[in-house]
């Protein structure tokens, strides 16, 4: 797709040199630091669009998205982080809320259905372009949720219409059969899916709580109660029936979606990135009612009081039933081997969100009149064999009631003061699961990235161990006077993934200016110059240095990342590009949050911020992270920082 507004015309050859001789440099710096993984995380709508292309949103699928893989691959990251790809609701962008098997439609590259080839040009170009230039206004750099979701639904209804219609001319024979064999080898999920949002506009409720009226059976389709299996098998038979049009229309638009991401990946494997899924702890209402079965009946999973969130968070998350880990229904187990499955076949690797959730979930009573005092004094599922304010969890517990740390609170991290080899097992139930998937699928234990934050339980902690795995080091939440603080960069073992920040927090550029404010800057460079002089005698002349221009000091933080014992190092777009804007600010709902995309014009914006220091600069912050870890002087390794440093700053 040409578009001269966007400068995508091809690199000039000296162009294309600096910037092969950049990234070699990059790789090579990484190698000398023991770096495994520099990857890029980024969500699907954040993407870059090209202006004929763009509908609101982005996607990692259209030729902007690829564009900007490229932009990635060329500075030298190895690794893109995605966030979950699941379907969302047109009131509701969080991708943390989507489905766990479909695949969010709004993801599709509408540009491609547009084009002759594996979707035979089912798309009028005048619908696209139409809804390009319908689309509104006035928030230049945000996604576009609800108008791209009424939008992108629009054109996949006219695909599909002109799909059946030449399927019923006898034409597009291969996509026909794909489909069918798409329906046949995802019957499992694509169905109970395909039914949910019918079943909404039947009862006209949103979510399948509010159902109301006959038939009642509806509510638990897929989980009968006794006697109700026959019954609830004819409901279904006579649901698919009905809806089969609508049941089509949803396993066609998962079939394009599925089919671009494996094109995806085929790009992603020709640039060298590796690609990781985002696997999100929570469920959606749809799959809340799709597998019912499985979860604990009575409680629902949220978080505790922490550092980061005091209060506690009301997640009203269901949570899996112990009692389907093992035996003839193990339903859960079932459950979670399916969606890794499906995860390794789409990935190279796999971020587990908030892994507690799967080793020792904090779980609150779920008709509370008061969830957030519910959740303030709800409880771990196995690590609670006594309480008298929760006695139905007793048959769950993992410990005993001499192993508890009565002079510690329950969510704290010592809670639990000690667990046998077999006691671990036991707590290790899902991620022996989700190792044994990754070891099926050819990968291995550290493609799998655990976002474990501010707490670290202890069965949590041993289950980590038995499986080699890190945790995050998210290093601008550093405590400054505490040198034990898990998120300072000194405490990182290699297993680790660091980041100075996640899609959660404010990007770097923005803290830059609170620092500013509070004057913390002068304390920020001390500490990095703790940990980037390449000897104490420098010191101090480098914390000046640092103090004295913020934008050098962006470029510590970065370089402290490397200087870590950490193998793997993780940058969110918005600290790459100078961004100040925030992605994701945790509990709060607006149009803004989940938003955030890539600006038009990054590929001019970028290098020369890059030169005023206003952007991210990875040889500059590779080279200060190579003095600073010094060890044996080389040829090879003088001649590599000093090529960094002259590549610093440096516009290709």
């Amino acid at each position: 797709m040409k578009d001269a507004g966007n400068d995508k015309g091809k690199a000039e050859p000296t162009q294309v040199r600096a910037q092969e001789d950049e990234r070699e440099l990059v790789r090579a710096a990484l190698r000398l630091l023991g770096i495994r993984n520099l990857v890029l995380a980024i969500h699907d709508p954040s993407f870059p669009s090209d202006d004929a292309e763009d509908i609101g949103r982005g996607s990692p699928y259209t030729e902007g998205g690829r564009r900007f893989l490229r932009f990635a691959r060329d500075l030298g990251f190895n690794g893109l982080q995605l966030g979950p790809q699941g379907e969302t609701s047109a009131d509701n962008a969080s991708p943390y809320d989507g489905t766990i098997f479909s695949r969010s439609t709004l993801s599709i590259a509408l540009a491609r259905l547009t084009e002759d080839g594996p979707w035979g040009a089912l798309l009028r170009p005048e619908s696209l372009a139409k809804i390009v230039a319908g689309k509104p206004g006035g928030r230049e750099g945000r996604a576009l949720h609800g108008d791209a979701h009424r939008a992108q639904r629009a054109a996949l209804r006219e695909a599909f219409a002109a799909f059946v219609a030449r399927r019923g001319r006898g034409e597009l024979a291969p996509l026909a059969a794909r489909l069918d064999a798409f329906k046949q080898r995802h019957a499992a999920w694509l169905e109970r899916d395909a039914l949910y949002a019918p079943l909404c506009a039947e009862h006209r409720s949103g979510s399948f709580h509010g159902w109301a009226g006959e038939p009642d059976l509806d509510r638990r389709l897929f989980a009968p109660g006794p006697g109700e299996a026959v019954a609830c098998e004819e409901r279904r038979r006579e649901l698919l029936d009905r809806y089969r049009d609508e049941v089509e229309l949803y396993a066609f638009c998962q079939l394009v979606a599925h089919e671009q991401h494996a094109a995806l990946r085929t790009v992603t494997a020709e640039l060298g990135l590796k690609l990781y899924g985002d696997l999100q702890i929570g469920y959606s209402p749809q799959d809340a009612w799709a597998h019912q079965s499985v979860f604990l009946k009575g409680y629902l999973m949220g978080a505790p009081p922490s550092r980061t969130n005091p209060e506690g968070q009301v997640w009203n998350y269901p949570v899996l039933d112990p009692a389907q880990y093992t035996g003839a229904s193990a339903g859960a187990l079932a459950l979670v081997r399916a969606r890794m499955d499906k995860m390794f076949d789409e990935f190279d690797g796999v971020r587990i969100d908030h892994p507690h959730g799967l080793v020792c979930p904090w779980v609150y009573v779920a008709d509370a009149p008061d969830p957030l005092r519910a959740v303030q004094g709800g409880a771990r599922l196995f690590s609670s064999p006594d309480l008298p304010d929760h006695p139905l969890l007793a048959r769950y517990a993992i410990v005993s009631p001499a192993q508890l740390n009565r002079a510690a609170p329950r969510y704290a991290d010592d809670w639990i003061t000690s667990l046998s080899p077999e006691q671990i097992g036991r707590y290790s139930a899902l991620f022996d699961v989700i190792a044994s998937c990754a070891e099926a699928r050819g990968r291995s234990t550290t493609d799998i990235v655990c976002e474990v934050l501010s707490t670290l339980p202890f069965p949590l902690r041993c289950v980590l161990e038995r499986h080699g795995l890190g945790r995050f080091r998210v290093t601008q939440k550093a405590d400054l006077d505490n040198p034990k603080d898990v998120y300072r960069s000194e405490n990182a073992a290699p297993s680790d993934w660091i980041m100075v920040g996640t899609h959660d927090t404010p990007p770097l550029w923005a803290l830059l200016d609170t620092w500013q404010r509070t004057s913390a800057l002068p304390r920020q460079a001390a500490y990095l110059a703790t940990r980037l002089a390449p000897s104490p005698a420098e010191e101090g002349a480098m914390a000046r240095a640092l103090a004295s221009d913020p934008h050098l000091l962006a470029q510590a933080k970065l370089a402290d990342l490397f200087a870590s014992e950490a193998a793997n190092v993780m940058v969110f777009f918005s600290d790459l590009l100078g961004l100040k804007e925030t992605y994701n600010a945790p509990g709060t709902i607006s149009d803004d949050n989940w938003s955030l995309r890539v600006p038009r014009g990054y590929e001019r914006s970028y290098p020369e911020m890059r030169v005023r220091g206003a952007a991210l600069d990875l040889p500059r912050a590779l080279a200060l992270a190579l003095r600073a870890r010094g060890g044996a002087e080389s040829d090879e390794r003088r001649n590599l920082i000093s090529r960094l440093e002259r590549r610093a700053g440096a516009a290709r």
